[in-house]
């Protein structure tokens, strides 16, 4: 086999007792779980805000980032409920490139991904316990989830892992809420088969164990735009587009539709500085349909410190080194906006 096994990596449990939560901590936590399963089952009327850097690539101004989103959270709790993307793995299309504090936690050393997992841990620790937030964070590997998921509050499914079967049935276990994002094609038959899948009971081998889940009803889409066979960016986050997932969905037979709009990507045509138009272009459809309205539960942002992006090499704090971010004053002043406009 060509492959060289460098290290065993810890168990879950080890990790997790090296950097225990406290009873405090974790009762915290479950309050964010709640008040985001109220919004997703619709009990709730908020809006969710996923919102935060393309990838997390330094603790420090991850933290200074979320704790600035703290302040406004503070001001819209009426209105909004923000859930912090602090994304750790990061997928890369060919497979090269900078792939997220998990494989590298200093982007400008060599992998270690031992160093990797406590440090991620650690980042997501320390956000909750210095700004209350429980994060979200992508579900690049499924059998690394444990290792995180007494800290997360909210998990995406990318849009090239939506089809895997692994995914589609660890999913299926999972107490928090989880998003599947439409494949880049845009096929979205592929990503309501994969909620249709989540919503279900399976039984299956996950790390070398017979497992058997539930089912979860918090899985739910999310809409990322496509990419056609010319390469063009195309949106679907349009009022026909959102329309149509709501017949997708009663055809589907489940009782919660649910969507989160990705701002980003395809629905931007890849220009970060768009996203602001691009959220509040939604928000009037939810007003002309009240399926819409029961459908749209939230937006995801891809929002840093400064805007833009840089080289992994740029050193300018706070900038994104992958995809393009929007800048904290713009963000503010969106999420101020999307308040008002809710």
């Amino acid at each position: 086999m060509n492959m060289d096994f460098k290290r065993k990596m810890p168990t879950y449990q080890t990790v997790r007792d090296m950097y225990p939560l406290t009873e405090a901590l974790a009762a915290r936590k479950k309050a964010n779980d709640e008040e985001l399963r109220r919004v997703i089952l619709g009990e709730s009327d908020k809006l969710i805000l996923l919102i935060g850097p393309c990838s997390a690539d330094r603790e420090d101004s991850v933290l200074e980032y979320i704790t600035r989103l703290r302040g406004v959270q503070d001001q819209v709790a009426d209105k909004l409920l923000i859930i912090p993307r602090i994304y750790t793995n990061k997928p890369r299309t060919t497979g090269d490139g900078y792939k997220g504090m998990l494989h590298q936690p200093d982007p400008h050393r060599d992998e270690d991904m031992f160093r990797g997992l406590i440090s991620i841990r650690k980042m997501h620790m320390r956000v909750l316990e210095q700004t209350g937030f429980s994060g979200a964070d992508e579900m690049l590997y499924p059998e690394n989830h444990f290792y995180l998921s007494d800290l997360l509050t909210y998990v995406a499914v990318g849009a090239r892992s939506v089809e895997d079967q692994y995914h589609r049935l660890t999913a299926s276990g999972l107490d928090q809420a989880v998003g599947m994002k439409n494949p880049t094609s845009g096929d979205l038959s592929v990503m309501m088969n994969s909620i249709l899948a989540a919503h279900h009971p399976h039984t299956f081998v996950y790390n070398q164990w017979e497992g058997q889940t539930k089912g979860t009803p918090m899985a739910h889409a999310i809409l990322r735009g496509a990419v056609n066979q010319h390469g063009q960016n195309i949106a679907n986050y349009h009022y026909e587009d959102l329309i149509h997932l709501c017949e997708l969905y009663d055809h589907a037979g489940l009782q919660n539709p649910g969507v989160i709009v990705d701002c980003n990507h395809s629905n931007s045509g890849k220009k970060w500085a768009e996203q602001p138009r691009t959220a509040k272009e939604i928000l009037p459809s939810t007003r002309h349909n009240s399926d819409v309205l029961r459908l749209v539960k939230g937006l995801m942002i891809e929002s840093y410190l400064e805007d833009g992006s840089q080289k992994p090499e740029g050193g300018v704090y706070g900038q994104s080194i992958t995809d393009p971010c929007l800048g904290w004053e713009k963000t503010e002043k969106l999420i101020y906006q999307l308040a008002e406009l809710r």
